[in-house]
């Protein structure tokens, strides 16, 4: 059974940074895309960044790109989310998902990730 277990989320100021981690267990880790998404309470849940099974390829959401980055350690099973310059439109609960590879679509779909984490809050006040 998968599991994905998301942490490092919490309260900061716009500006700061934060470090998500989602770990996982259940699954050949290497064999599997994972994402990052964010949701808030009566939106739909929204991208956030997608890194390739090596680590090799990363795609980010216009709203994160070039404040966020995706990264993986396979020996530690566990995908990370840096977050800098944090905003306080970044505020959401974050979700780690695995790609399910025979699913077709696009990487940016909910819809594509087989498996889903609990999700952590990050609150981003000014």
């Amino acid at each position: 059974q998968v599991q994905l277990v998301e942490s490092g989320g919490g309260l900061v100021q716009a500006g700061a940074s934060l470090r998500l981690s989602c770990a996982a267990s259940g699954i050949t880790f290497n064999n599997y895309g994972m994402g990052w998404f964010r949701q808030l309470p009566g939106k739909e849940r929204e991208f956030v960044a997608y890194i390739s099974r090596t680590g090799g390829s990363t795609i980010y959401a216009d709203s994160v790109n070039g404040r966020f980055t995706i990264s993986r350690d396979n020996a530690k099973t566990t995908v990370y989310l840096q977050m800098n310059s944090l905003k306080l439109e970044d505020t959401a609960v974050y979700y780690c998902a695995v790609r399910d590879p025979v699913v077709p679509g696009t990487y940016d779909a909910p819809h594509v990730y087989g498996s889903w984490g609990q999700g952590t809050q990050v609150t981003v006040s000014s």
